[in-house]
């Protein structure tokens, strides 16, 4: 502290000798602004570029500061009493024309060019000063020159005024169409979902994922207004006299942690059409402490209203009502269907690569299809076009490296993550009966960009991983994903551009048990997908944008493949057909601004699925259960041909209603249908789950959603509350007959039944984004329910009527917190409640052969107690100056904190004659953690 007190008063000594008269010219000079909502650093950036002082302060007591204001050639002493009227800030300004900005008090500089005032008694017709104070507290270090050159080419890109288009002498009314890409100024990476306003109206735009915009506008003089996540609010002003291309830069924020900021923009969540979107920021998920201290997306996910899980280590999620084969993931287009490492304590994405996370989980657009209940789209960063970077990190478990930089600079990137595990140590820690267990896992991510010229740029992304581990058996088992895309974006005009895509997705898993020669044995299973998608985005008028496109999906699946290992093994082999189909959609959807206060987005989306040969068919007894005692025999179907074919309309509406400037209402109401099926028998996901495709006797599921929210934002637009409601049904939905075989059954639908479902519910959330304190309340209460009330079916579940789903929890309760003590330390919580899921009980004992045999209550009667966590962690920043070799963090924390010992499952097991019963917790203690990251 003594020294930062002693360079701001050297600073104020050298100052006062050499440039008092310059400092007073520039003090006087007269300042001209208008500040809607901005944040404080806007404000100093205008004024330091109209009079040439310089600002010092302490940036987290400004941070949530939003400040509205205009002022025309006044003072800057005025401009400043303005700025910080009843903010319990102060300014005093010294001989050398430096502003420093205190809490509670003003400093007292000696001679000052202005006297230090009391803004609120200034406001009151100036009827005192404030008593100038002592310096108690340090102030952040002055910034670098090279800040500084960043803050004045800002400052003069803002005041500067852009011509777009050729001037006509006589010009033509009506609009036209001004487009382009909003990239990051150092490394020209796209700025995914920035928000620009027109001229502080309701008219604006958000750019898409590669930074592109298109927007409409009239004839003559603007003024643009970007926002952005991690980014210098900005302006500019524009001459638009005919359509041209015209590309934005920002600035990033230097400030380490300083928000923790989900949506894309300010108000974002009253202005948006789409209803239940949920817009996750890397930094907000770096923050939320989770098990190894390792950040992850899912996690960050299941805190959110509406998002549930049903285990301690799973990654499967459960959105509005849905299960965990019910939701789209996408990694950069390509379909993930297994996103889990490490018997699901790790998530599969990268968090150093990853740009951007979207949840859609009720008005979901038109181009998504494929699944019910929610898409979640996870895109990737670009790498640097202009200089090479990397990061690195250590954890207690993993450890990952990246690398980026241009390919060729300004033009082309690369961009690649690896990340892996050293376990076993932990395992040998487990009890006796686990000590021999082993575990591990990789992953690597690949992204190129090349941007062939203005109008085509292609994007090639590539994802490996591989999960591998026993549990002290002569069992082992493997699993991973194969993804590649390649992206074509091409811009045809201001108002049409097109994005195509095609790549390959492959999922697979392996079993092998080979220590016994004699039972040695592999089983496996695999489904591939070749998938094309081309979608055109249409600027149709300042009111209208058109989306629309076709995709299609080749599906070939390998069920399974039992096999013998080696020539001493008496396994029998076995394998189940090969299953093939067809997915296609078209779409299209309107996004039409009716007013500036109503909006509505309407689409279609019209599906097909073809259940291709070649294949044999098992005959069932016609209007007979199906049953192995009701088959006939098999009809066998050449290569290529359609042996069955579903179709249908998918509806997708959503509308918003604007009450005000900080609250709205929107509706939604959408349709889905989705074509495969996860078969499982644990009730979160798993290595060795199946996936089946609709075919003859397996019907697709189809589903239907109604959803109404109220959103309201408080304290300019810094925090959001949302309460929304929705009610949801499902037909065809797949559930299991008691006793049902799952892995290498010849004949699956007859151990798997069609049900009814519906799902109901009611989500609150209340979210801080800026301050030293900020995160998220999230409630959820919710119901899903199952009916099975159809004799020809097959067998009849509890008597027909409504029972919860396997996944069904009532009540959800989120809290994550964060909060910054300085810019280098801050402390983060996260506490979860959720009721227990349910189960089905022995409620009785009968013998039988002897033996004492158990008798079973209802499907899913019962509950599995309530679970409970707090977790706690400690994110600690390195120095922030600019100019150094290396940046370095560290994480520490601890997982539940409590040490509650919250079960997983409840079982119960028929030994020596006598039913026992048990309960698996997870992690039954307090887990420590520490990670070191590292960037250069």
């Amino acid at each position: 502290m003594k020294n930062m007190h002693a360079k701001l008063l050297l600073a104020v000594l050298i100052a006062a000798v050499f440039a008092p008269r310059q400092a007073k010219a520039q003090a006087r000079r007269p300042v001209t602004i208008t500040l809607d909502s901005a944040r404080f650093d806007t404000l100093v950036q205008v004024v330091e570029h109209q009079t040439g002082v310089h600002f010092f302060y302490d940036a987290t007591q400004t941070d949530s500061l939003v400040l509205t204001l205009s002022a025309v050639n006044e003072s800057l002493e005025k401009v400043l009493t303005l700025a910080l009227n009843k903010t319990g800030l102060f300014f005093s300004i010294d001989a050398s024309g430096n502003v420093f900005i205190t809490k509670g008090y003003a400093l007292e500089l000696g001679p000052p060019a202005f006297q230090p005032m009391d803004t609120a008694a200034f406001a009151a017709a100036g009827k005192g000063a404030a008593k100038p104070h002592r310096v108690q507290e340090p102030f952040t270090e002055p910034t670098s020159n090279e800040e500084q050159d960043a803050t004045l080419r800002e400052a003069v890109i803002q005041a500067k005024l852009f011509v777009v288009g050729e001037k006509s002498e006589n010009p033509r009314p009506g609009t036209v169409t001004l487009a382009g890409y909003v990239r990051d100024a150092k490394t020209e990476e796209p700025v995914i979902g920035a928000s620009i306003v027109v001229d502080h109206s309701q008219t604006g735009v958000a750019t898409d994922q590669y930074g592109y915009y298109s927007l409409s506008l009239p004839r003559g003089r603007h003024v643009l207004y970007i926002q952005s996540i991690g980014m210098r609010d900005t302006r500019r002003q524009v001459q638009v006299n005919g359509e041209g291309r015209f590309n934005i830069e920002m600035q990033s924020q230097v400030i380490a942690l300083r928000n923790v900021v989900i949506s894309s923009e300010k108000a974002s969540n009253i202005r948006s059409l789409t209803m239940g979107l949920q817009r996750l920021d890397i930094k907000a998920i770096k923050q939320v402490p989770v098990v190894f201290g390792e950040a992850d997306i899912l996690r960050v996910v299941q805190t959110l209203p509406g998002v549930k899980t049903v285990g301690e280590a799973s990654t499967g999620l459960n959105v509005r009502g849905g299960s965990a084969d019910q939701n789209l993931i996408l990694l950069n287009d390509a379909t993930i269907y297994n996103p889990a490492h490490f018997f699901g304590l790790f998530s599969s994405f990268n968090p150093e690569l990853v740009k951007d996370v979207e949840l859609y989980k009720s008005s979901i657009p038109a181009q998504y299809g494929g699944r019910l209940s929610s898409v979640l789209d996870v895109s990737t960063r670009e790498g640097d076009k202009k200089e090479y970077a990397g990061s690195a990190g250590i954890g207690v478990l993993t450890s990952r490296l990246n690398l980026e930089g241009p390919l060729v600079k300004d033009k082309s990137s690369f961009i690649v993550g690896a990340r892996t595990t050293y376990a076993n140590w932990l395992l040998n820690l487990l009890p006796a009966q686990y000590k021999n267990s082993r575990a591990s896992f990789y992953d690597i991510n690949l992204g190129i960009t090349h941007e062939i010229n203005k109008r085509n740029t292609l994007f090639l992304t590539g994802y490996l991983s591989q999960d591998r581990f026993n549990l002290n058996s002569d069992t082992t088992y493997s699993y991973g994903n194969r993804n590649v895309s390649l992206k074509w974006k091409h811009i045809f005009s201001n108002k049409l551009n097109m994005e195509a895509a095609t790549g390959f997705d492959r999922y697979q898993y392996r079993i092998d048990a080979v220590n016994n020669p004699v039972t040695a044995s592999r089983l496996a299973f695999d489904v591939n997908q070749y998938y094309l998608k081309d979608q055109f985005k249409y600027y149709l008028s300042a009111k209208h944008t058109l989306a629309f496109g076709f995709q299609s999906i080749h599906y070939k699946l390998h069920p399974g493949t039992y096999t013998p290992v080696g020539s001493e093994s008496l396994t029998v082999a076995d394998t189940l057909q090969t299953e093939r189909a067809l997915e296609s959609a078209l779409f299209v959807s309107d996004d039409f601004k009716v007013t500036s206060a109503f909006s509505i987005e309407a689409g279609i989306r019209y599906s097909m699925f073809n259940f291709l040969g070649p294949s044999a068919v098992n005959d069932y007894a016609p209007g007979q259960p199906l049953t192995v005692g009701n088959m006939t025999g098999t009809t066998p179907y050449p290569s290529g041909k359609f042996i069955k074919t579903y179709s249908g309309p998918e509806y997708r509406v959503s509308a918003r209603y604007s009450l005000g400037e900080n609250t709205s209402i929107k509706a939604s109401f959408n349709t889905g249908r989705q074509y495969i099926h996860m078969l499982s028998n644990t009730t979160a996901m798993a290595p060795t789950d199946i996936w089946k495709l609709s075919d003859t006797h397996i019907q697709p599921t189809t589903g239907e959603q109604y959803s109404l929210g109220l959103y309201q934002n408080f304290a300019s637009n810094t925090i959001e509350t949302s309460v929304e409601v929705y009610y949801r049904t499902m037909d065809d939905y797949l559930d299991y007959k008691d006793g049902a075989v799952l892995v290498m059954n010849h004949h699956i639908e007859t151990d798997v039944m069609s049900t009814k479902g519906r799902a109901y519910g009611v989500e609150f959330l209340v979210r801080k984004q800026t301050g030293k304190l900020n995160g998220w309340l999230a409630y959820t209460y919710s119901r899903t329910q199952l009916r099975m009330n159809d004799p020809l079916a097959g067998e009849v579940i509890n008597g027909g009527n409504w029972y919860p789903a396997s996944y069904d929890e009532p009540h959800d309760v989120n809290l994550v917190g964060n909060y910054k003590v300085n810019h280098r330390f801050s402390v983060s919580l996260n506490t979860v409640y959720n009721t227990g899921r349910p189960i089905t009980l022995p409620i009785g004992v009968f013998y039988y052969a002897g033996a004492e045999r158990a008798l079973y209550s209802d499907r899913n009667a019962y509950r599995i107690p309530d679970y409970f966590r707090m977790d706690l962690a400690m994110n600690i920043e390195g120095n922030h100056k600019i100019h150094q070799k290396t940046h370095n963090s560290w994480t520490i924390g601890v997982y539940n904190l409590t040490g509650r010992q919250n079960p997983y499952s409840v079982y119960f097991v028929s030994q020596n004659g006598v039913v026992n019963g048990y309960k698996l917790s997870i992690f039954g203690s307090a887990i420590p953690y520490i990670n070191f990251n590292i960037r250069f």
